[in-house]
């Protein structure tokens, strides 16, 4: 390979990265043009960690043989476990100890590595193995997203050349910083939809930030809470209290999410939830879907829950229809992006009237009356009741009994 024939390949790079191009499309691309400028080439493969609530990182590999984008693999936590073995017993931890950014491994028939992965190249007929690291200052860490981890792996009698290896060392930082652009670009909206919600995070990543911003739309809403909640809590060991509020928080968002909703707050153990549609028809019908997908995975949960010795509780359920402020609301130092209106107030005042009467669902008039005709069948009345804070008694309806699931 003639010196300099990567730097194409680098400035293709930089140009995909502006472009926002997939980390493995970029990956693939990169691995192709190198060859055909000379490189040769046969795996590699790209790491990142990340921010995500449950991927520690993801890792991209290519090989020669394969046509398309790189594979992606998303990883979970390197620290306990079989996981954290192999991470001790890699190179890019040998680098880390070490403190140096290159490595290469000549591999020969027969000879043993230090490195497990070494040896399951050289199973496959690989002649070197070249190991990178790409720091980042300090300023530019994000949380344990500190550098780039490469490997490069050639079949070729002999392995690579010093020279190639310059090559590779010499255009690196380009394609580390394009999966540094790509990765960081996911966080950004990985945490926007896991802390603001989806449809709030996808509202906020487009540019919606503005103090006093919103929208009036007509929705279905959700509130929901635990049975009994603060008794359990009182008895309940502390480090029990934080696995207890997940699990139940899991069954409740997945339902909802799985049906199109939108989870606007964590209020404790309550949720707070949004569904929309063109009308409020599909919305309720979505609402309507989702509690009853809860109360099949709620008692899987609490199967599981009771078999450990764990305790179990049940959840109250509020639906309402409404219309409400959706948007960017508080300070100018913070904003939190939520629904705001009467409806609101009454929905939760809704889920807390299922604990007097002993409800698991409790559905507005207004709710009941927007469902379509054979919906509505599956509901009796529970009764009307007056509401803290709501100036006229509510007509609340629940499921029958009777009617089926």
């Amino acid at each position: 390979m003639l010196p300099g024939r990567l730097s194409d390949v680098a400035g293709w790079v930089i140009q995909a990265g502006l472009a926002g191009k997939s980390e493995p499309m970029m990956l693939a691309e990169f691995c192709r043009r190198s060859v055909v400028a000379g490189l040769p080439l046969t795996r590699a493969a790209v790491v990142i960690d990340t921010l995500h609530p449950v991927h520690e990182g993801r890792a991209f590999r290519w090989r020669r043989e394969d046509d398309g984008d790189a594979e992606l693999i998303e990883y979970g936590s390197t620290t306990d476990g079989e996981a954290a073995a192999n991470w001790h017993a890699s190179a890019f931890y040998h680098l880390v100890e070490t403190g140096d950014s290159l490595l290469r491994c000549k591999i020969a028939p027969g000879n043993r590595s230090e490195f497990p992965q070494v040896d399951a190249f050289a199973a496959e007929g690989m002649t070197e193995y070249v190991a990178i690291i790409n720091r980042f200052a300090r300023q530019g860490v994000l949380g344990e997203m500190d550098c780039v981890y490469s490997y490069w792996v050639t079949d070729r009698p002999g392995g690579f050349s010093d020279a190639e290896v310059g090559e590779i060392v010499s255009i690196m930082p380009s394609l580390a910083l394009a999966v540094k652009c790509a990765s960081l670009t996911r966080i950004a909206g990985t945490l926007a939809e896991t802390y603001l919600g989806r449809d709030p995070g996808r509202h906020v990543l487009r540019g919606h930030i503005g103090r006093g911003v919103a929208e009036r739309i007509r929705a279905a809403l959700w509130f929901s809470d635990l049975r009994d909640f603060t008794r359990i809590a009182d008895q309940v060991e502390p480090h029990q209290l934080i696995p207890f509020l997940n699990d139940y928080a899991e069954v409740v968002i997945s339902a909802i999410h799985d049906h199109g909703g939108d989870v606007l707050k964590l209020i404790g153990d309550g949720v707070l939830a949004v569904f929309t549609g063109e009308t409020l028809e599909p919305a309720c019908r979505s609402a309507i879907a989702a509690e009853a997908d809860l109360r099949y995975h709620l008692g899987r949960l609490n199967q599981r829950r009771a078999f450990e010795g764990l305790p179990t509780t049940e959840i109250y359920l509020g639906l309402h229809v409404g219309e409400v402020f959706y948007g960017n609301i508080g300070s100018k130092d913070r904003l939190d992006f939520t629904v705001v209106g009467p409806a609101v107030n009454e929905v939760s005042r809704i889920a807390t009237m299922c604990r007097s009467i002993d409800r698991e669902l409790l559905v507005s008039e207004a709710f009941a009356e927007a469902m379509t005709e054979a919906e509505r069948a599956r509901l009796v009345s529970a009764g009307r009741y007056a509401l803290r804070g709501v100036d006229r008694p509510q007509h609340l309806f629940t499921r029958d009994p009777f009617a089926g699931a």
